[in-house]
């Protein structure tokens, strides 16, 4: 690998995904063994130069012999380039470029809701701005993709009601406006952080329903399976209720709905 000389990346080190592809950088030569430095250590000469509030939205890097920013796509792009020009030239094709900087946004304004840390409420933390935009899609990639991968699972379980797509669309959007429903109020100017969190662990547990979909068991395999999805996904709920100084309320809530929903398939399955 060609190394990038005199460059600091500035990285967010409560972000696992940043520490990992960060660190992936070093290791492999892209990147001096010191050419990262975490948000939280910023050196004093680092942090005049950089634009302290962009840098918690884009991952910034720092060319210390132009005294010169990059943030965001383009400090990847720099960084990947050095090495691999062509790659470089490829991604920055206009229609290219545009999508992976819209993922790029779409990652990195939701990546305290993706992985929290306990030292997000701290001044010093890296957390980007809240941007409804991509708040409001990641919550629509999640309701949708889990909808779906319910639908399949939902014939697994042998129910004569044929849980189709539709059907499992609506149980989860239900469950975005029963939770803004009931938890507005207490909530408050959280409401968008727990929403985003509480979806991620919506998502953790499709994933975890995705590995059983192309096996072969009993209906009462697949009831029990789904049973320990729905144990593991209450204690992560707990656990970033936590992390997000809340009380029980928004986890009986959750209790409520799951209640509720599950009378309601039975009273239509039978």
């Amino acid at each position: 690998m060609k190394t990038l000389q005199n460059h600091t990346l500035i990285y967010d080190n409560e972000c696992p995904m940043c520490n990992i592809y960060s660190k992936g950088f070093t290791k492999c030569g892209m990147l001096d063994e010191n050419g990262r430095e975490a948000f939280t250590e910023l050196s004093a000469s680092n942090k005049s130069i950089i634009d302290f509030t962009r840098a918690k939205n884009e991952i910034a890097l720092i060319d210390h012999q132009n005294n010169e920013v990059v943030y965001g796509l383009d400090s990847l792009l720099l960084i990947i380039g050095n090495s691999f020009p062509l790659l470089e030239k490829i991604a920055r094709i206009k229609p290219l470029y545009w999508f992976f900087r819209k993922m790029y946004s779409f990652v990195s304004y939701n990546r305290k809701q993706i992985i929290p840390s306990a030292t997000d409420h701290t001044e010093q933390a890296c957390v980007p701005d809240f941007n409804l935009k991509y708040r409001i899609a990641y919550l629509t990639f999640t309701v949708i993709f889990s909808a779906y991968i319910l639908s399949m699972f939902s014939r697994k379980l042998g129910f004569s009601l044929n849980h189709n797509f539709i059907i499992e669309l609506a149980i989860c959007i239900g469950f975005i406006l029963w939770q803004m429903l009931f938890l507005r109020t207490y909530l408050k100017d959280k409401i968008w952080n727990y929403l985003g969190n509480m979806m991620t662990v919506s998502l953790i547990g499709t994933l975890l329903l995705i590995p059983v979909l192309w096996t072969d068991f009993t209906p009462v395999f697949y009831l029990i399976y789904f049973g320990v999805v729905v144990l593991m996904m209450f204690f992560e709920h707990l656990r970033r209720c936590k992390l997000l100084n809340l009380n029980d309320f928004p986890t009986i809530s959750c209790i409520l709905f799951g209640m509720t929903a599950f009378v309601l398939m039975i009273n239509f399955t039978f």
